[in-house]
Parts: C-alpha cells; sequence; structure tokens
C-alpha cells in the first residue's frame, strides 16, 4: 500500500513540477506514473550501483549529494526511454531529485508515524 501511495505521490510532484517549470514537459498524469515507477526501479538498481563506490570513495561525507546526482542522472535516463517525458537540461533534472527527496522524506515520515 505505502509503494503505490510513494509512487502516485511522486507522480504527482513531477505533474506539478513540470506546470512551475517550463523546461519539464510530461504529457499526462499516466506518464507521470510510468516515468515516477521507471524512476523508483531505476533508482533502486542502477542508482545503487553508483551510488556505492562513490560513497566508499567520499567516506560517505557526501551521500545526500551523490544521491542527488545519481537521481537526476536517472530522470535523464528516463527521459531518454519515454517520449512524452522531456526534461531539457540537466539542472531542471537536479530540481526534479530535489524535489523528489523533500517529497520522499515527509512521506516516509508522514506514513511511518501514522495513527492505526
Amino acid at each position: 500500500m505505502h509503494f503505490i501511495i510513494e509512487l502516485l505521490v511522486n507522480a504527482g510532484m513531477i505533474l506539478l513540477l513540470s506546470h512551475f517549470l517550463p523546461t519539464i514537459i510530461i504529457r499526462n498524469f499516466g506518464t507521470a506514473i510510468l516515468v515516477a515507477l521507471v524512476i523508483g526501479l531505476l533508482n533502486a538498481t542502477i542508482g545503487a550501483i553508483i551510488r556505492f563506490p562513490l560513497n566508499i570513495l567520499t567516506l560517505g561525507l557526501l551521500s545526500f549529494v551523490i544521491r542527488l546526482v545519481v537521481t537526476a542522472i536517472v530522470v535523464k535516463i528516463a527521459d531518454i526511454i519515454f517520449t512524452g517525458f522531456e526534461i531539457k537540461g540537466f539542472t531542471p533534472a537536479l530540481i526534479l531529485a530535489f524535489a523528489l527527496a523533500v517529497d520522499g522524506s515527509f512521506l516516509s515520515f508522514a506514513l511511518q508515524h501514522q495513527v492505526r
């Protein structure tokens, strides 16, 4: 259940940022859901493989910065995969990665502290 909520919130964040940043273009909410799913899958596989040696190299001191840059790279890969999703430049990808990180942090906190 948490996965579906995170997927929908991330898709909403991608769609919301596409309205505020003219350099992010997305066709519709369905495409946003697929993009959020692919970003999550790529981040869990390729992102982890890229992050691991970089975190060892920096002794974990730049872990947040490395995570943002790797997520931005994953977003650019998703840009290549989907025709209905376009990001013009690396800076909007970094902004989107930062927004997804903040969004994920708040969502994780909210889902862990929900009333049962």
